[in-house]
């Protein structure tokens, strides 16, 4: 046993040995090849890079794609502004040539412990060539060509023109590379005038601009600006005092108008979804050559355009038009202080045919037409509203959607079940926080929200047949030399029957034409549309207004609301859905939804409808005006058929006599005719009337004999009748009662 394990342990070392040679060669070659890697200066020093991106016919975008527009000498920086870079990023930067080894190791070591990779251990040089030269990709071969570029480049450039280059291509979020464009947009001033807190807030906000952007998230942007003047401050940069009297002031932030509407360009949104595809920064992008193929369509572009200006919107807004079949951005515009698709935002009423009502009607639970009681409820703790505090009493499923009321969505969504009816909704793109758990989903509360693109993208399914796929703005991608690295395959994935999608269709069409989107009817077209607006139930203001509306071939969403959260005067079925009809003014379309095989028409009977809240099948002796034709899915037909007008439902009498007077009381129905015959003939006809009826007459005598006949008005050979005797009570006289 002794024996072996020596040589265990012999074979062992070995091998561990043989590994470790075998690494080094791997890195030795890896160093070596990367060594050979010229440096091309022209990506260090380009002050200005633009982006080509073309529309669906391959002609130039029209909007500005200029990623560095602006660039910031190193001699016109303050020497605060320098210090608060290299103090948060690299404070061995004058030292160092090209990569900090100690700095590596204390990062593994962190890392091991940590048990996951938390810190990186990157120099400026470092940074500069990853962002020049690299991918983005964590991978081991990357960072050993990252280390021999950066000794390679700290040969060839000095400390201050690696420096100057690295300030002038990081990004600080909202579309800006290089300090002097961030300097611009944040604080309306040239990179020159950064006061020190300036600087702390933009060296801080590198290592994750959107984690701490000032206007998105701005007590994590204090936060790191002070830890920046922290480490200013250890580094002997700035004295105690000068720290202190920083870390007090407040951010100032003076956001530069000019860039609202470029940050919410199609442009922008194409190349921050070309960002995701190439795995590459844009202004990398730039500096390769890629050329950017798009969906756009010039003439909805511009339809989309106006329809916005047309309407003018005082807040913050945001439009977007997709191809249903081909899962295609064409139309993209917003104005805002950051990027809109950035941004998620309550959807309130939009939510209930992604969430509510398409599953419940996939999940056979209702048709169109199912009543559901309009109350003050409370379930699971929430005690949802109506608009107004007003109740409907019974109302069809059809009616509660097109005229968004509140509890009969929460209803459905219980029938359903939350996690069932999210896991429909995560089919059609919308993403949930896993505190999303409530009622209040059923109605759009959610703890973060969505964003135009996944709301607008989740209705093209309904146009779609069922099928979904996350919409697109990049048709395909070439690099410098044509070669195409990339194109989009939309990936369907049928999440929603046919006939669920035409029914919740035929729904939203009555919104259009007597709901919340009426706006829209004037048209004439065959639209389907929601609108959803967003509210502070404390103080009864307004933060969000959307429409969604689709025809067979685009949809339309628009969003108008304010990314400060500051309210707005705005309803989803006003301003929103007239962009909307001024978008649809432009692009009529009279051809409808095609109807699929697996919907077909039935008549029910309305009496049982409004009497009972049943959905029954009208059978042939039910006369027309009883009727009402309703659209079913072949896999969800109401199971029973009514037994009216085959035989008359016998009424149920009440009689009691007071002071020798009889009263007969009893609930008729409309369609029935009542006769009420004593021994001297015919006393009363009640006929088309409901509800509780009331008949008096004299009580001359001891007893009394009433025959009743009833039968249906329009089917009179359909008859029935029973007699009534009255007589006086033996055990209670006193009372002079009678009963039957």
């Amino acid at each position: 046993m002794k024996k072996f394990l020596k040589w265990f342990f012999i074979v062992l070392t070995i091998l561990v040995f043989a590994g470790l040679i075998a690494l080094c060669f791997y890195i030795g070659s890896i160093y070596t090849s990367a060594s050979k890697i010229s440096i091309d200066s022209a990506k260090l020093s380009a002050p200005f890079t633009t982006i080509e991106i073309f529309d669906s016919n391959n002609k130039p975008l029209k909007e500005d794609n200029m990623v560095n527009e602006n660039f910031a000498e190193i001699s016109s920086l303050s020497q605060n502004t320098i210090n608060a870079f290299v103090s948060i990023e690299d404070k061995d930067f004058f030292k160092h040539h090209g990569v900090n080894y100690k700095r590596i190791v204390k990062a593994m070591l962190n890392n091991l412990k940590a048990g996951k990779f938390k810190e990186g251990a990157s120099t400026i040089t470092q940074q500069l060539i990853k962002n020049s030269h690299l991918t983005s990709e964590k991978t081991f071969e990357r960072k050993i060509t990252e280390i021999a570029l950066s000794k390679k480049l700290e040969k060839q450039f000095s400390k201050d023109e690696i420096l100057q280059q690295y300030l002038n291509i990081i990004y600080f979020g909202n579309n800006c590379y290089g300090i002097e464009n961030a300097a611009q947009y944040y604080f309306s001033c040239p990179a020159s005038q950064l006061s020190l807190a300036q600087s702390a807030l933009l060296a801080g906000m590198i290592k994750s601009p959107s984690k701490y952007s000032p206007i998105k998230n701005p007590e994590k942007a204090i936060q790191r600006r002070n830890l920046v003047l922290s480490e200013m401050e250890k580094d002997g940069k700035i004295s105690a005092q000068e720290a202190m009297l920083e870390k007090s002031k407040e951010l100032q932030l003076k956001i530069e108008n000019r860039h609202k509407n470029k940050l919410n360009s199609y442009s922008q949104a194409a190349i921050d979804e070309a960002e995701e595809l190439l795995h590459l920064p844009a202004q990398q992008i730039a500096l390769q050559g890629y050329k950017i193929y798009t969906y756009q369509n010039e003439k909805l572009q511009n339809n989309l355009e106006e329809a916005l200006l047309k309407s003018k919107p005082s807040s913050n807004y945001a439009g977007i038009v997709i191809d249903n079949k081909k899962h295609s951005i064409v139309a993209y515009n917003g104005e805002g202080d950051y990027k809109i698709l950035e941004c998620k935002r309550q959807p309130g009423s939009c939510i209930k045919p992604l969430l509510v009502y398409a599953p419940a009607l996939n999940e056979d639970i209702i048709y169109p037409c199912t009543q559901i009681l309009d109350e003050k409820t409370e379930i699971a703790g929430f005690s949802p509203k109506n608009v107004g505090n007003t109740y409907h009493g019974y109302i069809s499923a059809r009616e509660s959607l097109s005229k968004s009321v509140n509890i009969p969505a929460v209803k459905i969504l219980s029938y359903v079940g939350i996690e069932k009816a999210k896991r429909y909704a995560q089919e059609l793109g919308i993403e949930f926080d896993p505190k999303d758990e409530g009622y209040c989903l059923a109605l759009g509360g959610m703890t973060y929200g969505l964003n135009i693109a996944q709301l607008a993208g989740g209705y093209t399914t309904f146009a779609n047949k069922g099928l979904y796929s996350p919409p697109r703005f990049v048709s395909f991608i070439a690099d410098k030399n044509g070669k195409i690295v990339y194109v989009h395959h939309a990936k369907e994935k049928q999440v929603l029957r046919e006939d669920s999608c035409y029914l919740l269709t035929d729904m939203l069409k009555t919104c259009t034409k007597s709901g919340t989107g009426k706006r829209l009817s004037s048209l004439n077209m065959p639209l389907a549309s929601k609108t959803g607006t967003v509210g502070k139930s404390s103080s009864k203001q307004n933060l969000d207004a959307w429409n969604i509306t689709y025809s067979p071939h685009l949809t339309c969403g628009v969003w108008l609301g304010n990314l400060d959260n500051s309210p707005i005067d705005y309803t989803g079925g006003n301003q929103p859905t007239e962009i909307v009809k001024n978008f649809f003014v432009s692009n009529k379309s009279f051809e409808d939804f095609e109807k699929p095989s697996s919907i077909v028409e039935r008549q029910i009977d309305t009496t049982e409808l409004e009497e009972n809240h049943r959905i029954v099948l009208a059978n042939k002796f039910i006369p027309e005006r009883y009727t009402k034709n309703e659209l079913f899915s072949i896999f969800n037909l109401p199971k029973n058929t009514s037994k009216k007008f085959t035989e008359a439902p016998a009424p149920v009498f009440n009689c009691q006599v007071e002071n020798d007077q009889a009263e007969l009381v009893f609930n008729a129905n409309e369609y029935i005719t009542y006769q009420i015959f004593d021994e001297n003939g015919l006393l009363k006809e009640i006929s088309n009337k409901t509800g509780e009826q009331k008949l008096s007459f004299a009580m001359e005598n001891e007893r009394k004999t009433l025959k009743l006949k009833w039968f249906y008005t329009l089917s009179p050979q359909i008859k029935e009748e029973k007699e009534l005797v009255l007589v006086k009570s033996k055990t209670r006289p006193n009372n002079k009662r009678w009963y039957m």
